[in-house]
């Protein structure tokens, strides 16, 4: 068994796996050569040549890392779903006017064929040789983050328009959506080989009110943890921002649960009892190798009697420089 389906299935706390999100892309130099060549990123992402490659990177300059997590975008499902998607430099994603009834034509073969170069990439990186006894790691976007995007048809940075939910009936034939075609992305990645699945919910910040947070996070996510569960495949929650990281594992139950930078590692270590994962702000890679010690180090030791798998508190940032990356593999790879 995997270190990291080890620490989450066994509790295992002997041994600490490391992983990072966005591990593969952008602070690789390896990566930007590929970037150039291909400016269109939802055609990267289904370039079933290119999107092993990337993946395989870090493997191979990190090797002591303990899973792969496939090159992809929790933006594939509204692509597949006929939602235009396209990223614009220095500004993000950018997304067309959604046509409801155009989206609800879409059957799941269609919606499998449109992403069938994610499922043959996926085949291939857990078949290669170099992820034998590490993880290949799926994931999708949570529901509420998907309505965001297909709402608002930009990243909302720190505030949405309570209009763009004024629709009712619109959010709630969305969430449907939503949640039947995530369900079968999961599926079709674990059949090609994903050994864990993360639920990414980004803009799980956003929302302060109870019932919102009920209505929009907690019950359309547990639909997917469950549906996961039911898979026999552990799965990994990260509600970025959350009012409580505490009350969403007692009512989502993730198999593991993802912090953020900014909620205090001590307190989740006293009040979750679920294996935790990440934490460290990844803007402490972009400073010295002294002071990412301390923070690293700062974790390790808060979690040490409890499960934990080290990651970050969001995705590694484009400016961190590769050797930073594999001081910090080598030091969790070295604590005891």
């Amino acid at each position: 068994m995997s270190l990291i389906r080890n620490c989450i299935i066994e509790k295992n706390t002997k041994k600490v796996p490391v992983w990072f999100m966005r591990q593969a892309g952008r602070y690789l130099p390896e990566f930007r050569e590929i970037r150039k060549k291909n400016p269109n990123f939802i055609e990267l992402c289904l370039n079933r040549n290119l999107v092993p490659e990337i993946t395989l990177q870090p493997i191979k300059r990190f090797n002591l890392l303990d899973a792969a997590i496939i090159f992809s975008d929790i933006l594939m499902i509204p692509h597949a779903l006929g939602q235009k998607v396209e990223f614009k430099k220095d500004f993000g994603p950018i997304l067309n006017e959604i046509d409801i009834d155009k989206t609800l034509k879409i059957d799941e073969i269609e919606f499998t064929k449109n992403l069938l170069p994610v499922y043959d990439s996926m085949k291939i990186i857990s078949s290669n040789e170099i992820v034998k006894n590490k993880d290949t790691i799926g994931f999708v976007g949570a529901p509420w983050t998907l309505l965001v995007y297909m709402l608002n048809k930009k990243s909302p940075k720190k505030e949405i328009s309570k209009e763009i939910l004024d629709n009712k009936s619109l959010v709630k034939s969305l969430l449907s959506i939503i949640d039947k075609f995530t369900k079968l992305h999961i599926k079709n990645q674990i059949d090609n080989g994903a050994t864990l699945i993360q639920i990414f919910d980004s803009w799980a910040g956003l929302l302060k009110e109870e019932h919102e947070i009920s209505e929009l996070i907690y019950n359309p996510t547990l639909s997917l943890v469950d549906y996961v569960k039911s898979l026999n495949t552990p799965v990994i929650c990260f509600p970025r921002g959350i009012k409580s990281y505490e009350l969403y594992c007692k009512i989502v139950s993730p198999d593991a649960i993802n912090i953020d930078y900014e909620v205090d590692p001590k307190n989740i270590e006293k009040k979750i009892k679920i294996p935790v994962q990440g934490g460290l702000d990844p803007k402490i890679l972009l400073t010295d190798k002294e002071n990412l010690k301390k923070e690293a180090l700062k974790y390790l030791n808060i979690f040490k009697d409890h499960p934990y798998i080290f990651n970050l508190g969001h995705g590694v940032l484009p400016e961190t420089k590769p050797e930073m990356i594999e001081y910090l593999v080598n030091l969790v790879k070295d604590f005891k």
